[in-house]
Protein backbone atom coordinates (compact mmCIF):
# COMPACT_ATOMS: atom_id res chain seq x y z
CA UNK A 1 0.00 0.00 0.00
CA UNK A 2 1.27 3.48 -0.88
CA UNK A 3 2.22 5.56 2.16
CA UNK A 4 3.49 8.73 0.45
CA UNK A 5 1.01 11.50 -0.25
CA UNK A 6 1.34 14.84 -1.98
CA UNK A 7 -0.62 17.85 -0.77
CA UNK A 8 -0.52 21.56 -1.44
CA UNK A 9 0.55 23.96 1.31
CA UNK A 10 -2.54 26.02 2.26
CA UNK A 11 -0.35 29.12 2.65
CA UNK A 12 2.06 29.25 -0.30
CA UNK A 13 0.69 26.56 -2.63
CA UNK A 14 3.92 24.51 -2.75
CA UNK A 15 3.40 20.79 -3.33
CA UNK A 16 4.72 18.79 -0.35
CA UNK A 17 5.25 15.03 0.03
CA UNK A 18 4.37 13.42 3.38
CA UNK A 19 4.36 9.84 4.62
CA UNK A 20 1.63 8.35 6.79
CA UNK A 21 1.22 4.73 7.91
CA UNK A 22 -2.01 2.98 8.91
CA UNK A 23 -0.09 1.08 11.59
CA UNK A 24 0.11 4.36 13.53
CA UNK A 25 -3.67 4.61 13.79
CA UNK A 26 -6.71 4.78 11.56
CA UNK A 27 -7.16 8.51 12.34
CA UNK A 28 -4.10 10.72 12.66
CA UNK A 29 -3.38 14.44 13.10
CA UNK A 30 -0.02 16.15 13.04
CA UNK A 31 1.31 19.69 12.56
CA UNK A 32 4.38 20.13 10.36
CA UNK A 33 5.90 23.35 9.04
CA UNK A 34 5.97 23.90 5.29
CA UNK A 35 9.46 23.37 3.90
CA UNK A 36 9.14 26.51 1.76
CA UNK A 37 7.24 29.17 3.72
CA UNK A 38 7.68 27.68 7.24
CA UNK A 39 4.00 28.12 8.19
CA UNK A 40 2.39 25.34 10.28
CA UNK A 41 0.22 22.87 8.36
CA UNK A 42 -2.31 20.64 10.11
CA UNK A 43 -2.46 17.25 8.42
CA UNK A 44 -5.53 15.08 9.05
CA UNK A 45 -5.40 11.51 7.81
CA UNK A 46 -8.10 8.82 7.83
CA UNK A 47 -7.37 5.28 6.68
CA UNK A 48 -10.25 3.06 5.60
CA UNK A 49 -10.39 -0.70 6.25
CA UNK A 50 -8.47 -1.41 3.05
CA UNK A 51 -5.65 0.98 3.99
CA UNK A 52 -6.62 3.71 1.51
CA UNK A 53 -6.09 7.18 2.97
CA UNK A 54 -7.90 10.50 2.85
CA UNK A 55 -5.27 13.18 3.57
CA UNK A 56 -6.15 16.83 4.20
CA UNK A 57 -3.81 19.76 4.73
CA UNK A 58 -5.18 22.90 6.41
CA UNK A 59 -3.79 26.00 8.05
CA UNK A 60 -2.97 25.17 11.68
CA UNK A 61 -4.84 27.26 14.22
CA UNK A 62 -2.46 28.92 16.67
Amino acid sequence: MEHEFQNQCPYCGEMIWMEFYPEEGRIQETIIDCEVCCNPILYRVRFDRDGAADVRADKAQE
